[in-house]
């Protein structure tokens, strides 16, 4: 009875000890998947700074190119891309003032085949036919100092970039409306290309389109930017947040570098599948200029892009106002030499401004990270099999020594039964009695 009953609890603390180590396993599976999930949390805080860095502003004209600045030579190259001429390299549109303009310069180009077959300079063309920011151009009023624009080519064309110097940016005391960039700008409608079919870079807009950024970043302003029309004073309230990534893999990879890009190499822009050697570098067919590494449109591939460690980023809030008001439209006519309407409908003020002197740091951090798994794993393993490492290294120790000791006991058992002879010889000392009393 007693033999079964030990047997019966035995069964029970095996069982026991089987579920306390599933469940332990299922917690440890848990722990680990959560691990992996690389969870992390996210710090708020303002701080408030006596001087702040103005950021640099990037604005780019809706239309790339100058109507009345297009020469044969670039009707030749760039027409069709344009939309204005055909693959045939005839004008797309009916009879008008335009297709009569255009048929002038075709036929003065061909006239000349030296014109033809001189090289075609994408970059000298948008230089040449783009939107000038100069005085009695584009810029109509500016207040920002006396530093002029940077030129950068975006997919707009030709694009200015204030404040853009990373070594000498400019530097705010003041927030408010009046102490930023405040710019009034002639957008020049009347200089539109005209539309007479959709490309990829057709715009139906017209004004300009802006982008708020960090000097140590170059402008995405084809996907990060925001629109200003004509007609209208836009107030743009920033407020700097500075975001700083600790957060593990892969939210976050952040080794040290000097720049998070690096200039490849300095290739001249050029129009591929063009006719001619002098423009594609040598190319003869369109469908030989690509380069494989921008082929990736439709491929599955895509280039590694990890989140930035330290990144300054602008939150905005944009109001506006109509201009001119009935006051003074007749005083802007004179005063630029306009039309009421054509003020009305290609004016425009753009004033950019810090809120308030204060930025938001937003930090990412680890919300588990090792030293949390590991001490997940010990609770749950107190909690079912009431072990701790100490009692690991303890069953470990007695596993490897309990061998040894049986082991042991069994060559000494040997040794001692071969010397002892005790059913053959008996040995009497005296007080202590006979030997073999004592021998096993």
């Amino acid at each position: 009875f007693r033999h079964r009953r030990y047997t019966s609890r035995n069964l029970l603390w095996l069982l026991a000890f089987l579920g306390s180590l599933a469940l332990l396993i299922h917690a440890y599976a848990k722990c680990v998947g959560f691990y992996f999930q690389y969870p992390h949390s996210t710090q708020l805080e303002e701080e408030t700074a006596r001087n702040k860095t103005f950021p640099a502003v990037t604005l780019c004209n809706l239309n790339p190119a100058r109507f009345s600045q297009l020469s044969g030579h670039d009707l030749y190259w760039a027409g069709e891309m344009l939309g204005l001429l055909d693959g045939a390299g005839q004008p797309l549109v009916p009879e008008s003032p335009e297709k009569s303009r255009l048929e002038a310069l075709l036929g003065t180009l061909a006239m000349s085949e030296e014109e033809k077959s001189r090289p075609f300079d994408l970059e000298e063309f948008y230089g040449r036919a783009g939107h000038q920011l100069d005085l009695g151009e584009m810029l109509v009023h500016c207040m920002f100092g006396d530093e002029d624009p940077h030129l950068v080519y975006t997919r707009y064309g030709k694009c200015y970039t204030f404040n853009g110097d990373r070594r000498n940016p400019r530097v705010t005391r003041q927030g408010g409306m009046g102490n930023g960039l405040e710019i009034m700008l002639d957008i020049q409608q009347e200089e539109y290309l005209p539309i007479w079919r959709e490309t990829n870079e057709t715009s139906f807009e017209a004004g300009i389109r802006v982008q708020i950024h960090s000097q140590d970043e170059p402008p995405y302003i084809h996907q990060l930017g925001f629109g200003v029309s004509p007609g209208f004073q836009t107030f743009v309230s920033c407020q700097e947040q500075r975001v700083r990534q600790d957060a593990p893999q892969p939210l976050g990879r952040c080794p040290w570098a000097p720049s998070p890009a690096r200039p490849c190499s300095d290739a001249p822009l050029a129009l591929p599948g063009a006719p001619g050697e002098g423009a594609g570098g040598g190319c003869s067919h369109a469908d030989g200029c690509m380069p494989p590494d921008t082929a990736v449109e439709d491929s599955q591939e895509r280039c590694s892009c990890p989140t930035p460690c330290n990144l300054t980023r602008y939150g905005k809030e944009i109001s506006m106002v109509r201009i001119p008001n009935k006051g003074s439209a007749r005083y802007l006519a004179r005063k630029y030499n306009k039309n009421e309407t054509y003020i009305r409908e290609n004016f425009l003020v753009l004033d950019i401004f810090f809120e308030a002197l204060n930025y938001e740091a937003i930090e990412q951090k680890k919300a588990y990270d090792i030293a949390g798994l590991l001490g997940d794993i010990g609770g749950q393993m107190g909690l079912f099999i009431g072990a701790s490492i100490l009692t690991i290294l303890e069953i470990l120790d007695y596993v490897y020594e309990s061998p040894c000791e049986t082991l042991g006991r069994h060559v000494e058992g040997t040794y001692n039964a071969g010397i002892l002879p005790n059913h053959h010889h008996r040995h009497h000392y005296p007080h202590q009695g006979v030997f073999e009393d004592f021998a096993c």
